[in-house]
């Protein structure tokens, strides 16, 4: 028998489309329980937790871990790619390919952390090393995304917390499922300790070590290219920006606000 915090988290997943099994219980356990207006009964079957009249969530999470499968291959070639570029420091999947939840139409979204003060340069090579190598991208308002990276969040080194007007509860899943491909210096670790806010809606979901960490610096060839590099992206950028997120230090491009949609979804 679940408690109620378990089923309040069954039913955040159940937005996603993705029962829980045992393990999952423990690691996506709430800090406390969602607020509702209504009885939640929850079902256990075939080893997992699901909301009544929800078992074909079964069969589609089976489904699309092999088609996650696939598309993983695809992340890591691209990102064994991107590891040869010395501004690279992290490169993680993020979003349902993170929790092998993906569709068959589903693209293969990406996080990018780089050196201080080289985000712009790097991102500018990382385009054109992709390219070379034939990797497919996903491009503005492009209605096929099955299989296309979507490089969309870009973090310099030097600024890795979130604000904390973007702190809530789908932020912070999003945060902590993140699966690393690249980690050079314990990148993600510092990642993960300066958004440590996260445990305060997930406390379970990952392990964050007491401890500071330090930004790998760039090269002084950097310093040159950086400001162009950035007056370049940016010029091409303007023109098709909506609610996008572009500044010298980062770059977060989700044209649609799904923190928005889902917890209005769970609003009582």
């Amino acid at each position: 028998m679940l408690n109620f915090n378990e089923k309040t988290s069954v039913l955040y997943h159940d937005q996603f489309d993705y029962p829980l099994n045992f393990s999952d219980l423990i690691k996506w356990q709430l800090a406390k329980p969602l607020i509702i207006n209504r009885n939640l009964e929850v079902i256990n079957k075939r080893g997992f937790y699901f909301l009544e009249g929800r078992e074909g969530l079964i069969y589609k999470r089976l489904l699309r871990k092999r088609i996650s499968a696939k598309k993983m291959k695809i992340a890591q070639r691209a990102s064994k790619v991107l590891s040869f570029l010395p501004g690279i420091r992290m490169v993680a999947v993020t979003g349902s390919l993170a929790m092998q939840n993906s569709s068959e139409e589903s693209d293969i979204d990406l996080m990018i952390v780089t050196s201080r003060g080289m985000l712009w340069t790097t991102r500018l090579f990382a385009y054109l090393l992709l390219f070379v190598f034939r990797f497919s991208l996903r491009r503005p308002k492009d209605k096929n995304q099955k299989d296309k990276l979507c490089l969309n969040i870009w973090l310099d080194g030097s600024d890795l917390t979130w604000s904390k007007k973007d702190r809530n509860l789908y932020t912070a899943h999003e945060i902590v499922q993140i699966a690393p491909l690249v980690n050079k210096d314990k990148t993600y670790e510092m990642f993960l300790w300066q958004n440590k806010w996260t445990l305060s809606y997930w406390p379970s979901a990952v392990r964050i070590q007491n401890k500071k960490y330090e930004a790998q610096r760039s090269g002084s060839l950097s310093t040159i290219l950086e400001p162009v590099a950035f007056w370049l992206q940016q010029k091409y950028m303007k023109p098709k920006m909506t609610r996008e997120i572009v500044t010298k230090t980062r770059a977060i491009f989700h044209p649609q606000d799904w923190g928005k949609v889902i917890l209005g979804r769970l609003s009582p």
